[in-house]
């Protein structure tokens, strides 16, 4: 069994609603947690850190469990295999909103879980419409604003020698390009169905090596998906994870 520990925000939560029933699907044995707290970024990641505060709601499997975890907690109840970092989505293309407490935090995790290896989950930019409902923000467009995640996600990921790298900022991309506003829920998130299943086929791709999804046979959405939208969100993920394949 692989198991992974996304230190996370309500973005990590997209992207792991269908994570582990898509593995499940494919024949593989998965344990996913995300701890969330809505917006999290790096520094209050790192705050929390240094108080061992209860501060994270306990996402186990895509599914939210009502308890309130530390991040030490979190890190010592299990042997985790991969642990995830992101940073707060309106600031994750500033990379010196990155430093130091990305590095600070990829340290604690070594000291506390030495073998498991360190992924940057690099999220996605939020659509046009919402960029442009808010005045004297950074970015003009959401093309603008994913060009600046892709820079700084890389270079995150250099920071810590990231042993993976999961391009959901490429996926999401992706995505936008063909179903415009449709691929959020709200400008921002993801819609709770395509959009979920594309970013859970790019984490699954991404942990297990994968370069197809002949494996996955997942239906079990919160909301309707047609079998073009599948195809849609399947044929996005595969195109992200085999452009953007990360090197130390």
């Amino acid at each position: 069994m692989k198991k992974i520990l996304a230190i996370s925000n309500s973005f990590g939560v997209d992207a792991n609603r269908y994570f582990y029933g898509i593995c499940r699907s494919a024949g593989e044995e998965i344990k996913v947690v995300t701890l969330y707290i809505g917006g999290c970024s790096l520094y209050r990641h790192y705050r929390n850190m240094l108080s061992e505060q209860r501060a994270y709601e306990l996402h186990v499997d895509g599914i939210n469990t009502g308890f309130k975890v530390s991040l030490k907690e979190a890190l010592l109840s299990d042997e985790w295999d991969i642990v995830t970092f992101q940073q707060a989505s309106p600031i994750s293309g500033d990379y010196e909103s990155y430093l130091p407490y990305l590095p600070e935090l990829a340290k604690y995790v070594k000291k506390l879980v030495p073998p498991a290896k360190q992924y940057i989950h690099a999220i996605w930019a939020r659509s046009d419409a919402w960029i442009e409902g808010r005045l004297g923000f950074k970015y003009k467009t959401s093309a603008e604003m994913s060009a600046a995640h892709h820079k700084a996600y890389k270079m995150a990921a250099k920071e810590i020698s990231a042993d993976g790298y999961i391009p959901a900022t490429a996926a999401m991309e992706k995505l936008y390009a063909i179903l415009g506003e449709g691929a959020y829920r709200d400008g921002g998130h993801a819609n709770y169905g395509s959009a979920r299943y594309m970013l859970g086929l790019v984490w699954y791709m991404t942990v297990f090596g994968k370069t197809d999804l002949d494996a996955v046979n997942y239906d079990d959405f919160d909301v309707p998906v047609t079998e073009e939208e599948k195809k849609i969100a399947e044929e996005c993920a595969i195109e992200a994870v085999l452009e953007n394949d990360y090197k130390k």
